[in-house]
């Protein structure tokens, strides 16, 4: 048990970690009502700009450099809301944004990018020193930018030991150098750029350090005829955000289990549901098809998506790849981290407007129903005049992917997600097989190889696997029968086959949705359940090695991409090896 006056030091460091002091203590009661002042569907849907990441010469795409900072700004969520101070990306402060730029790449084009952090002293967010975080010697906001999704160098991946802070005055033990190249050798696809700094990812990301990446291939995309050019072509970026009355964003102060962690709390969930950075937009849209890259940066929050007037969403793509052939589904549920890249067809609407809604439990799966307020996300209003739609849906994709077959699979890894609580009930920290993220690694894959891992998740949240460098295929989900037994004996031994885990894995077993089945960085963990991933070390579209030495340090890593869990420490280190 901590003494009062160890507890009073922790409380006075938490207090100095939230940069400023706590504004006034707020209920809430009081942030549901800021939410519910805010008038739904009056702010037009924002695009971000674009930045093109090469150069034409000669009629051929060449490689270039880009450098993106990372600024302080005034940014407007809604018009009945005062400005709120945040941290976005942009080419200067002037043009920086909420999100950021979106990048477009060629594939097989190399871009290099210098990520420079010209953020302030002291944070404008709440963050705990007592869990594994950066806490530079002089001051100042580490940063480092990680692009998910993408298949690069160890030393370009943002590891979160890789932080800096303003003009590089201060590094972390495993930076190395100020530009990370990315050769977007991957398939045409949908990725998104991020902070990955060590035990703050949770407060920059909600500050607003996130951004999309889209690599293109013309020759390939084309002749698809699916939607395309910047009005029927479209992002959408889906975060919730709780503000004070007069705009800052809010983020608690004080953890749920403040005797061990005074800061920390094991999910953030907001009571505004924001998209491309305004609160609960608008878009006005031809009846027509559309093309929608949906990405979910929240830092804890599900979405269960669908449409009011039961339009069906075609899903043509997840995450960096697409499917087979489209899906058409009635809803999709989006992890925080995930992305589906869908089709809406508004020429089949009813009605002259039509909702995107959420029905999400908040934590998923077994949390709260959702609110009023977070069940809305937007509104398309559908305008009545014709136009001509020279797009189509085709009927088969332009995925060239290997079947996922667990006979191909190297190695048989199991990976066992933990929570731990105190004695109150209350959760301290996560754990991904019983170690800290400073352990030394024990996933060490060779460059090249596929393997196969059975993901036990014993909590009682659905978890967002995401796995750097790789890409990954659920192929069964299987309910863990017995599991308080299971549980109990991985709890003493924390070796899966001794606790005699094929025993417990007979339960009930669950198809992944037909719209999931491609290649994938977010894995959904069901909990109560293990899922069997088979995972690929190499380019799946070519089946060929990476063009770049993946064996360096400082290595890559695999996490819970609950921003909350990840910080707190559901984060392991990821090392290839000849």
């Amino acid at each position: 048990m901590m003494t009062k006056s160890v507890l009073a030091v922790l409380f006075l460091v938490a207090g100095l970690a939230a940069g400023t002091g706590e504004p006034s203590p707020v209920t809430d009661k009081t942030l549901r009502r800021v939410a519910h002042s805010l008038k739904k569907y009056v702010e037009p849907l924002s695009m971000m700009p674009r930045i093109y990441g090469y150069s034409i010469k000669d009629g051929r795409p060449m490689s270039i450099g880009l450098t993106i900072g990372m600024f302080e700004k005034q940014w407007k969520f809604h018009r009945d809301l005062p400005a709120t101070t945040v941290f976005i990306y942009g080419t200067s402060r002037e043009a920086a944004t909420f999100p950021g730029p979106t990048i477009e790449a060629i594939q097989g084009v190399p871009l290099n990018v210098t990520w420079e952090n010209h953020l302030p002293e002291k944070h404008i967010l709440p963050w705990d020193p007592t869990i594994p975080v950066a806490i530079p010697k002089h001051g100042g906001i580490p940063a480092v930018v990680h692009l998910h999704g993408g298949i690069h160098e160890p030393q370009a991946d943002g590891s979160a030991f890789a932080w800096y802070t303003a003009m590089f005055r201060e590094k972390g033990p495993k930076w190395t150098q100020t530009t990370y190249s990315y050769p977007n050798v991957q398939h045409p696809g949908n990725l998104w750029y991020h902070d990955h700094a060590l035990g703050l990812t949770r407060a920059n990301l909600l500050a607003g350090l996130i951004g999309i990446y889209i690599i293109r291939n013309p020759f390939v995309e084309a002749p698809l005829g699916l939607p395309a050019g910047d009005e029927y072509d479209r992002q959408l970026v889906l975060d919730d955000r709780s503000f004070y009355k007069d705009g800052s964003l809010y983020m608690n102060y004080r953890g749920n289990n403040p005797t061990v962690h005074p800061q920390w709390q094991p999910e953030y969930f907001g009571e505004v549901i924001v998209v491309n950075g305004k609160a609960w937009p608008y878009l006005v849209v031809q009846s027509r098809k559309y093309r929608f890259r949906i990405l979910n940066s929240s830092n804890a929050r599900y979405f269960h998506l669908s449409l009011s007037d039961g339009l069906p969403f075609t899903v043509i793509g997840s995450d960096v790849t697409c499917l087979r052939k489209p899906v058409t589904t009635s809803s999709i549920l989006i992890a925080p981290a995930e992305i589906y890249d869908v089709v809406i067809d508004f020429s089949e609407s009813a009605t002259s407007t039509v909702r995107l809604t959420n029905s999400a439990p908040y934590p998923f799966p077994g949390g709260d129903p959702v609110s009023t307020q977070s069940s809305k996300v937007m509104k398309f209003v559908v305008s009545p005049e014709k136009t001509k739609d020279d797009s189509k849906i085709p009927a088969t994709l332009m995925a060239n992917y290997p079947v996922a077959n667990e006979n191909e699979g190297t190695a048989r890894r199991y990976i066992v997600l933990y929570e731990y609580q105190s004695a109150t009930g209350e959760p301290t920290h996560l754990y991904i097989n019983g170690k800290r993220l400073e352990d030394p690694a024990t996933e060490t894959p060779k460059p090249g190889s596929t393997e196969v891992w059975e993901v036990i998740n014993l909590t009682e949240d659905n978890h967002p696997l995401n796995l750097h460098l790789a890409t990954f295929q659920a192929v069964r989900v299987r309910e863990l029968v017995d599991l308080e037994a299971f549980t109990a004996c991985m709890r003493r031994m924390n070796d899966a086959i001794k606790c005699n885990v094929k025993a417990h894995a007979v339960g009930q077993l669950e198809a992944a949705p037909e719209h999931e089945k491609t290649w994938k960085n977010i894995a959904k963990i069901k909990p109560g359940h293990m899922t069997t991933i088979v995972v690929k070390f190499k380019l799946i579209d070519e089946d060929a090695p990476y063009p770049f030495d993946a064996t360096k340090q400082p290595g890559y890593v695999y996490h819970c991409h609950i921003l909350d869990h990840e910080d707190n420490a559901m984060i392991r280190p990821l090392t290839l090896r000849s």
